[in-house]
């Protein structure tokens, strides 16, 4: 960070907390961010095989088997959040365990922080950046950082990896390198400070906009969470009871937990559909909506006790409503926070954030579902496509609403002058 300040005069003697500074903002590159990057990937795997190995013992007290078994499931565990699948007696498992996968990208974000600000003292200063000068810090660390990631996935799927479990090498590497250049370079260039040099520029409507996206995917994600424990909380009996079936003490108890949290933005997502209409399914020739809901035969599973009971939906129809609700309140708080006089400045705002967060919580609906099982459980996902397009207008329209009737109450209750001059300071 201090690197991007203006260089003062050579003749001025430094004082020792500047020395210590320069250094700590100016370590080695190549062995920072390689490390960085192993050090990112090893983290998480390294959690991964000890809850592999505590599962394998306490399912039986490590009477079957050996140890080496249980660091295998662990890390292919790591692997299966990494989008490898995997294959049990013979049945493909394709669905990614996102809680894995989240914990990974955040771990490489706040890494990727750590680097930025090691190696930040690298490359030309802030007036250099702003004159256009060639600056190559990020992208090196970055790729010094993917490099050292990549090759620590490759290594563990070497040797976790068998012909019967035949997880997917080209997945696996694909994800990695999705998963640094989406939460791991973006760190090193906020920790280096170059992230606020480079958007420094932008116009207020896109950073507005993107605030809108930000804000309403954590409280759309936050509500999903919330429905689905509420449901599974209603019908906690069904729960226990599945518990009470599997067998195996309280290590089959753990295992379950540790696999239900695993998964359980994977449930969000899933609640987040049914929310927006479109529903998913459980199995070949199910569906799961607000208006009807199909069902067949169900894994033991407790989290499937969050499931509504089969029929017509009733008043859960309704339930359609609250997205646009939501995208409306919470595009209203971004512009009580961010005030514009103009309403189709704050049109575009709602519109823009609201679409944005559609499209990503889309992609997330098609990465939340696939094969867990043999048979109909080869189908178990969100309607993707039909989420996206739901979550687009969903979002888009209430964002729309939520802008522009706050516009429309703030011009009436505040002197035009004070919002005029929140866009002034937003612009500045």
């Amino acid at each position: 960070m201090t690197s991007l300040l203006p260089h003062e005069s050579r003749a001025r003697r430094r004082s020792a907390d500047e020395v210590r500074d320069d250094l700590a903002t100016r370590r080695p590159l190549v062995l920072v961010a390689g490390l960085g990057g192993v050090l990112a990937a090893g983290s998480t795997l390294l959690v991964c095989l000890a809850l592999g190995v505590a599962g394998w013992f306490l399912t039986d007290g490590g009477a079957h088997g050996a140890p080496r078994d249980g660091l295998r499931i662990g890390a292919l565990g790591w692997l299966m959040g990494h989008g490898s699948g995997v294959r049990v007696d013979g049945v493909q498992i394709t669905a990614m365990p996102l809680g894995v996968t989240a914990v990974c990208a955040w771990v490489l974000w706040r890494i990727g922080q750590r680097i930025g600000v090691s190696v930040s003292g690298h490359g030309p200063d802030a007036d250099g950046v702003l004159d256009g000068r060639r600056d190559l810090v990020v992208p090196a660390a970055g790729l010094l950082l993917t490099l050292g990631y990549v090759l620590t996935a490759v290594a563990t799927l070497t040797l976790a990896g068998t012909d019967a479990t035949a997880p997917s090498a080209q997945r696996v590497v694909l994800w990695s390198l999705l998963l640094c250049l989406l939460a791991g370079v973006p760190g090193i260039a906020v920790g280096s400070g170059r992230a606020a040099v480079w958007t420094a520029d932008l116009p207020p409507t896109v950073r507005a906009a993107a605030h809108v996206a930000r804000r309403l995917l954590v409280v759309w994600s936050a509500l999903c969470l919330a429905v689905f424990l509420l449901a599974l909380v209603l019908d906690l009996s069904t729960a226990a009871n599945v518990m009470g079936q599997l067998g195996g003490g309280g290590g089959a108890v753990a295992i379950v937990v540790v696999l239900g949290l695993a998964l359980l933005p994977n449930a969000g997502v899933f609640t987040g559909s049914y929310l927006l209409g479109p529903g998913f399914t459980v199995g070949t020739g199910t569906a799961v909506t607000p208006g009807l809901v199909v069902l067949g035969p169900l894994p033991a599973f407790p989290m499937l006790a969050a499931l509504p009971d089969e029929g017509s939906g009733g008043w859960t129809g309704w339930l359609v409503v609250v997205p646009p609700l939501v995208a409306c309140a919470v595009v209203a708080w971004s512009q009580w926070t961010w005030p514009t006089a103009y309403y189709v400045e704050a049109a575009v705002r709602g519109v823009a954030g609201g679409v944005a967060a559609g499209v990503l919580f889309g992609i997330a609906a098609t990465l939340a579902g696939g094969a867990v099982g043999p048979g109909r459980m080869a189908d178990v996902a969100p309607y993707a496509f039909d989420t996206l397009i739901h979550a687009l207008t969903s979002f888009g329209l209430g964002g729309l609403v939520g802008a522009v009737a706050m516009t429309w109450w703030q011009r009436r209750s505040m002197p035009i002058e004070i919002v005029l001059d929140g866009d002034a300071e937003d612009a500045d």
